[in-house]
Formats: C-alpha cells, sequence, structure tokens
C-alpha cells in the first residue's frame, strides 16, 4: 500500500524539500536587495515543482501579457519598466537591406537596470501580419529584426501604427505552450461545434416539480473543470455572478425539458418567472424558437462581443484593445480555421465586408479613419446570419426564446440580446417578487432564504442585482464593466 500511494503522488521526497527551500529562499530575498532573485529561476525548474509556487506567487492577472506600447518611426518616446529590466527604451528604424519593395526594418530595445543578476524579461512584438518573441537576460541594446515587410499593407500599418511591444511575465513561456497543448486544442475542436440540447435534467426526478414552469430561467456556475475557465472569463469581464444559464420548458404532455449547452453543473440557482411574465409568455412561439435552433453551432461567432460596449472601460487590467488584436493574431496564425469562425466573420458584420481576415480587417479600419477598439464595440445584431446560421451563446439563446415568447413586449425589435451578459440577464425584473409563490421545497436545509431557488451546489450562490432593472431601448449596448465593482450607469 505504502508503495501504491508513493507512485501516485507527483511530488518525490527531493522535489518537496527543493519546495520548502526554495519557498523560505524566496520569502527572505523579498525584504533583502540580492543580485540574486530564486524567483527568477523557477521556469527553468521541473513542473510539478515550480508550478505550485508560480500558482502561489502570481495572480491570474499576472498570466496575461501587458500591453507597453507601439514603436514607430519618428516615435522614439516608448518607455517603460519591466519585471526584470527597470529602465526601458524602444525606437523602430526603417531600413532596406533586403533590396525588397517596401524594405524592412529593425526594432531597437535599450534594457537597463535588472533588479538581480537572474532575471529576465520576456516579450511578444506584434503586427497584424506578424508575432514574434524573444527574452533578454543580459543589461544592453538589444535588436529585433523585420528583414521583409509583408507586402504594402504591413508596410502601411506599421509606418502608420508601429509595432505593438508586450511584456510577458518570467515564466510565461510554459504557459503558452500550455494554451497550444495538442489537447487543449483536440478539447477545442470538440466543443466549438456544440449543439443546443433539451434533455431531462437529474435533479427534476429528486424534486417536487409542479411549480417549475416553462421559462423558467437557470443560472449555472461551474468552479472545475476545463469549461470553468471559460465561466471564469464571463465573470470576470462582466462581473457575473454566474457563468452558464439554462431554460425551463414543459411540452404539449407537461414533460419538463431543460435547453441548455453543456453540463457538468455544480451550482444551479432557479430564477421564476414571475406570474405577470409568465402569463404573457407563449410557450408554443418558444418552442418553435428553440426547435428551429436545433443542430446549430454554439454562438462562438459573437461570444466576446457582448461583454465589450465600450473603448476602453470594458477591459480589466492588463485586457486592453491591443492585447485583444494581437491575441486575435497569434490564434489566427496558429489555428486559422477557429479564427475564421470565432471573430473574422463577426468583425466584418462590423464593417459590412466579406471574407476580410484579421490583417485585412485591420487594414480597412485604418483606412476608414476608425480604429479596432471602435470596431469591437459596434453592438451585434440578433438578426445577422453567419455562415453555419444564427450564432447565439447560452444567454442569448434563452433571451431570443424570451423576444419569440412577448416577454420584451413592443421592445422586441429595439433590443439586442446577443449584447446581453448572464449578468444582465439575471438582472432584468422578469422573475419572481413574492417568496411565498416560490416552490415549497426552494432553498431546503439553508437557513438564509434567497429571492430564488438554489437547487444544487455546496455553496451558496449570490445573485447581486438580482430582478431589478426594467428593460429599455438599446439595452446593454453601451455599458462599461470594469471591476472591482463592475458599475453600471443608467439606461447605458
Amino acid at each position: 500500500m505504502a508503495s501504491s500511494s508513493s507512485s501516485s503522488s507527483p511530488f518525490t521526497l527531493p522535489s518537496l524539500f527543493a519546495i520548502a527551500v526554495l519557498i523560505l529562499t524566496i520569502s527572505t530575498a523579498e525584504s533583502l536587495k540580492s543580485p540574486f532573485h530564486p524567483r527568477d529561476l523557477l521556469p527553468l525548474l521541473p513542473k510539478q515543482v515550480s508550478w505550485p509556487i508560480l500558482n502561489s506567487l502570481y495572480g491570474a492577472a499576472d498570466l496575461l501579457p501587458t500591453f507597453i506600447g507601439t514603436a514607430s518611426p519618428g516615435n522614439d518616446d516608448v518607455k517603460w519598466k519591466g519585471a526584470c529590466f527597470y529602465e526601458n527604451t524602444a525606437y523602430l528604424e526603417f531600413h532596406n537591406k533586403s533590396g525588397s519593395e517596401f524594405g524592412g526594418g529593425t526594432l531597437h530595445i535599450k534594457a537597463d537596470k535588472a533588479h538581480s543578476w537572474t532575471c529576465m524579461d520576456l516579450y511578444v512584438f506584434a503586427t497584424p501580419y506578424r508575432v514574434t518573441w524573444t527574452w533578454y537576460f543580459i543589461s544592453r541594446a538589444h535588436t529585433v529584426e523585420f528583414p521583409e515587410w509583408d507586402g504594402l499593407a504591413e508596410y502601411e500599418y506599421v509606418k502608420n501604427k508601429g509595432v505593438s511591444i508586450f511584456l510577458m511575465h518570467a515564466g510565461m513561456l510554459g504557459t503558452l505552450q500550455a494554451l497550444w497543448d495538442s489537447s487543449n486544442l483536440a478539447f477545442l475542436e470538440k466543443h466549438m461545434g456544440a449543439e443546443f440540447e433539451a434533455r431531462p435534467e437529474p435533479w427534476v426526478t429528486n424534486a417536487t416539480t409542479d411549480q417549475i414552469q416553462s421559462g423558467d430561467l437557470l443560472a449555472i456556475s461551474k468552479i472545475r473543470g476545463r469549461w470553468g475557465g471559460f465561466e471564469t472569463l464571463e465573470k470576470w469581464v462582466s462581473g457575473a455572478y454566474a457563468g452558464h444559464s439554462a431554460v425551463c420548458l414543459r411540452d404539449s404532455e407537461g414533460k419538463l425539458w431543460v435547453g441548455e449547452s453543456g453540463n457538468e453543473n455544480e451550482k444551479i440557482a432557479l430564477l421564476p418567472l414571475h406570474p405577470d411574465m409568465r402569463a404573457k409568455f407563449n410557450v408554443t412561439a418558444a418552442w418553435e424558437y428553440a426547435r428551429s435552433m436545433e443542430g446549430k453551432p454554439y454562438g462562438y461567432h459573437n461570444l466576446i462581443f457582448s461583454w465589450i460596449d465600450t473603448v476602453s472601460e470594458n477591459y480589466p487590467p492588463p485586457l486592453d484593445s491591443h492585447l485583444v488584436a494581437s491575441f486575435m493574431t497569434v490564434w489566427s496564425k496558429m489555428q486559422p480555421d477557429y479564427a475564421a469562425n470565432m471573430w473574422n466573420e463577426a468583425l466584418n458584420k462590423r464593417l459590412g465586408t466579406e471574407g476580410l481576415d484579421l490583417s485585412d480587417v485591420l487594414v480597412e479600419v485604418e483606412k476608414r479613419g476608425s480604429s479596432f477598439d471602435k470596431l469591437l464595440a459596434i453592438p451585434e445584431q440578433d438578426d445577422w446570419i453567419y455562415s453555419d446560421g444564427k450564432s447565439t451563446s447560452c444567454i442569448a439563446f434563452i433571451l431570443e426564446m424570451y423576444k419569440e415568447g412577448g416577454l420584451f413586449g413592443s421592445l422586441a425589435d429595439s433590443v439586442q440580446v446577443t449584447e446581453f451578459t448572464i449578468k444582465d440577464a439575471y438582472m432584468l425584473n422578469f422573475f419572481e417578487t413574492n417568496s411565498s409563490r416560490l416552490p415549497k421545497w426552494c432553498n431546503d436545509n439553508d437557513n438564509v432564504k434567497l429571492p430564488y431557488c438554489q437547487i444544487l451546489g455546496k455553496y451558496r450562490m449570490q445573485l447581486p442585482g438580482y430582478n431589478t432593472m426594467e428593460p429599455y431601448t438599446h439595452m446593454n449596448e453601451q455599458c462599461p464593466s470594469l471591476p472591482p465593482k463592475y458599475n453600471r450607469p443608467d439606461n447605458c
């Protein structure tokens, strides 16, 4: 038994000893100026040793690159403090060493004032046409060569906008490799085409279901598992306290069904409709819409656009539109088919164009005298048809059903539910206000009586702002969502 237990542990005795020594050394070095900082060497150690320590030392935001600025001809004022080198400058020089039609360029970077002898800074350099990266370990002048611009388009872009510079924290190389790991890509390939499904849920057989009716909303939170990462992003950027949603529908025989995309639900809250809204809800029309979406792909075309409403006030630091553009560029180079599905069509819709790839989109935006951040903020339209049909996320699917079922009334044509996040949905004043009308089994075994029913989950599910907002024209099309308070102005 002892042998079996030992073989299943990811850590050997020497590795555990190394972790203890490193933690002690790091905590001591934090208070002392030293030419050697043990944290700088963590990325070089085996993953089973380094990753637990890195996870304890860095927050989630540290896993993202930070936009430094753009180096362009004539702009020699790009200065910043790095993670390792505290004084850095950059400028871009055009040349034609290749003798080509449009020439190339050299990015000059001066790194100085390292905080230790063993640290290093990692950088990503991006244009719409290329992404490259390097690291700097020595305090001196460095260069990044662009031997030849990729035609007139890149030449004009770099001349006007420059090369974007992003700083990454030491140890991020392993994180980047994990992002492109084949198992993750296989997972995406399997789930990008996930379809909406209507199926009986196991929990409904264990509860009194008489008071669960068509149109009741299920707010769902998943903490673990691979989909948990997607939900964490949704919660982080929008301030939502749920990351997934589903809807209850009864068929003509009275059987209770749940329409959702995905499973592995860990916390579920039932949000019953208000009796007035339930009386308005056209169940037949809702079923017709649900059946029309059967077999349609998940709403990956417009998924990111529901939370980007403004030029700069929807990006939790260090996120910004520059980072979004560069992430799209990296992804487009590595997985062009996925990129075409995830944003290229949606960006073309906003421009009124067809068939432009990301590079062409960025150039077209510049030609029109606009900017990429403004393009991202253009509201999605519910009637846009993509190459594989309508594109609706989990919450847009439900709210489209609400529109078809009459809950938005005369506002239906002036509300774009593909602009709603899950938080926006549970804030609608569509739900029950009288706790005495909640199902009798609601919130059983809980001394805190919520205004809705939590029917699954070890932890209590809070929904701040629940059931408080009257629908209005162009709702949620211009709303900021910055942490930590995620303040929302009226009628945004």
